[in-house]
Parts: C-alpha cells; sequence; structure tokens
C-alpha cells in the first residue's frame, strides 16, 4: 500500500479527529443518562422478586435519597421495569451494598448469588446483609434518616468506615464460594432500623449452600471473625476481674481423627491491655477469666453450627486431607455434628504493671 502524500494528510487527518469528538461526547451523554445506585434491596413474595434501588437524585437544592422499586419474575425484569420508569439506564455495577430481606434469604438465595457471578451486572465485592425487617421500613427509615450525599449502609460495614470486629464481612464472591463449597460456609451481618436514627447490628447469620440456617450473636461473630482473619484488634471485653482491649489475635487448628471419631484442636492466642481492673485482680487471674469466658463462648458457638451443619469457620479445611473426597461432600451433615472440639486458650497481658483499680 502506497503510503499517504503529505498534501492529503490534513484531509484525512481532520475527520478522523473530529470523529473523535463526536465519541467523546456520545459517552458524556450516555454517562449522564444513567442511574448510578449504591444500595439494591431484594425480597421475594409469591414467586415475584421485588427489587429496591437507592441511589442519590440531583435537586434543586443539592441531592435527595430516592428509592425505586418494582416486581419481575427474575431480578433482572425488575430492574428492567425501574430503568423504564426512570427513563434512564441502570448502572448495576455500581452498587455497592446488597441488602437481602431474612423471609428471603432464609428460603434460599442461591440461584440469585449465581446470577450474579455468572452474568456479573452485579460487582463480586459488593457486601451482603440481611434485614431483619421488611425492605420497604428499612428503606424508609434510610431515607429519612440519612444525608442525601451519605451512602449509610455501606458506611456503617466497610472496613475504612464503620465496621467493628464484631460484625461480619461477606462479599458476593464469598458467598458464591461458599455454595460451591463443601467444606466452608459464611455469616452474614443483620440489619434493622434502630431508634436514634443509626442501625442496630443484631449479630450475624448462619449461611450454608445460599440459605440463612440460623444466627449467631455478637461475641460470637467476634470469634468467628478472629477464625476468618479479620482482627479482634480494638474490641473491649468486660469482665469480672477487669475491662481488656484486644491488641492481637491468632488462631490456629489442627484437625484429627482418633477411632473415626474427628476432632480438631483450637490454639486461640489472645495479646490484651488491661484498661481498668476490679479490686485486687492479678493478672494471673484476668488471664484465667478471659481463657474461660472465650473458650465458653466457642463451645456455644460451636453447638449451633453443630446444630445448623454449617462450618462458618472453615474448619472442614482442616480435613480435606483426612477424608476421601468422595465423603467430604457430606462433611456437614456426618462429620461436623460429631466433632469434638478442644478449645485452648492462651492469654497475653501486655502491661499488667499499668493496672488501674476501679
Amino acid at each position: 500500500m502506497k503510503p499517504i502524500a503529505p498534501r492529503l494528510l490534513p484531509a484525512v487527518a481532520v475527520p478522523l479527529l473530529v470523529l473523535g469528538l463526536l465519541t467523546g461526547c456520545w459517552d458524556t451523554r450516555d454517562i449522564n443518562h444513567r442511574a448510578l445506585p449504591v444500595c439494591m434491596g431484594i425480597a421475594k413474595q409469591a414467586g415475584l422478586y421485588h427489587v429496591y434501588l437507592q441511589f442519590p437524585d440531583p435537586v434543586k437544592d443539592g441531592l435527595q435519597l430516592k428509592v425505586v422499586s418494582d416486581y419481575g419474575h427474575t431480578i433482572t425484569e425488575a430492574v428492567d421495569a425501574i430503568s423504564a420508569k426512570m427513563t434512564s439506564d441502570v448502572d448495576l455495577p455500581e452498587v455497592k451494598v446488597i441488602i437481602m430481606e431474612r423471609s428471603y434469604a432464609e428460603a434460599g438465595m442461591k440461584e440469585s448469588i449465581d446470577n450474579f457471578m455468572r452474568n456479573d451486572h452485579i460487582s463480586a465485592k459488593a457486601l451482603l446483609v440481611i434485614s431483619d425487617e421488611p425492605l420497604e421500613s428499612l428503606f424508609a427509615f434510610m431515607v429519612n434518616s440519612f444525608k442525601p450525599t451519605a451512602t449509610a449502609i455501606y458506611d456503617s460495614i466497610e472496613k475504612n468506615a464503620g465496621w467493628n470486629p464484631q460484625m461480619a464481612l461477606t462479599r458476593v464472591w464469598e458467598v458464591y464460594r461458599s455454595i460451591h463449597s463443601y467444606t466452608r460456609d459464611v455469616a452474614i451481618p443483620i440489619f434493622k432500623s434502630g431508634e436514634s436514627g443509626t442501625f442496630d447490628y443484631d449479630g450475624s447469620a448462619i449461611l450454608c449452600s445460599g440459605k440463612m440456617v440460623g444466627r449467631i450473636d455478637l461475641d460470637e461473630t467476634l470469634l468467628a471473625n478472629m477464625f476468618n482473619e479479620e482482627s479482634a484488634q480494638g474490641r473491649i471485653e468486660v469482665m469480672n476481674s477487669a475491662s481488656v482491649l484486644i491488641l492481637q489475635d491468632a488462631v490456629r487448628m489442627k484437625g484429627t481423627f482418633v477411632n473415626g471419631q474427628p476432632g480438631v484442636i483450637l490454639d486461640m492466642t489472645i495479646r490484651v491491655s488491661v484498661l481498668e481492673k476490679k479490686g485486687d485482680s492479678s493478672a494471673a487471674l484476668i488471664g484465667r477469666e478471659l481463657e474461660r469466658q472465650t473458650a465458653e463462648r466457642m463451645q456455644r458457638m460451636f453447638a449451633k453450627l453443630r446444630k445448623s451443619e454449617s462450618d462458618i469457620l472453615g474448619i472442614g479445611q482442616e480435613f480435606r486431607n483426612l477424608i476421601p473426597r468422595d465423603r467430604l461432600k457430606h462433611w456437614r451433615t456426618d462429620y461436623l455434628p460429631r466433632l469434638q472440639v478442644d478449645v485452648r486458650v492462651h492469654p497475653i497481658i501486655q502491661n499488667e504493671g499499668n493496672l488501674t483499680s476501679s
């Protein structure tokens, strides 16, 4: 092919430049006609999905929180109906939090999670929350109680914002992984409207194969986070002998089989700083009470996990080389309910010389 003659370069370059500018304008127009929801709610009633979308809506004096909802035989159909109402395309990849109504979570949301991962319309990093009340009242509460610019529930659970060590932190991809795993389940935070203009966090739902099968309280969620490498640092433990601040924690697990009986040894090291002691409590006494309190909570949580046949601690991972794969798929039903648990807590009191009596 012959090179373009220099005298023809302007004739070729100018149309290409204009075409590039027009393309940029078209992209800008598309952006201006897209709705960017930050929160999605999903309920299911009488075979129909009820989908809620919340997003900041520009008004004359600034922004307001707007919630639009509609029904569909699928989530996609409901979202399309919402888009038709708004005369703009809904940009679902911008969703940061997905709130599932509890009744829907109890019925099972495997199909929805699989679809999220398959069609890539929802970010795999979106956080999941379960509402302990009807979504209609929860979204009304958010509109009436929070600033228009706030992504209220996201700010309450995001790791670098309102998250605390007693709160589960679970994303779409983690639920998807647990659905297709023989040995790993997840916990999801449970929220409801609060009386003082804030959310009430009411522990966590135990999710097994995409279905809510039980719940754990705040203290048990703290322990579950320790097993999932979400540090308990910053948590204050109040005991009869003292109040301590958790500085560092580490957990080691070892699965065992003795005469066909599955067991696990849990070594938990907890380094704490004493904030306040009561009476003449010694460091040794404080350590023993912390050890006893932690072990009792662990056993209480394990009773719930055995009953619900779910493994949010991922203990089954320790048995992948001990149980044949054709039997591993029965981990939750055949092995977990009879698992013997040996909890060994190793408290380290860091500042016993700075104890303050109350």
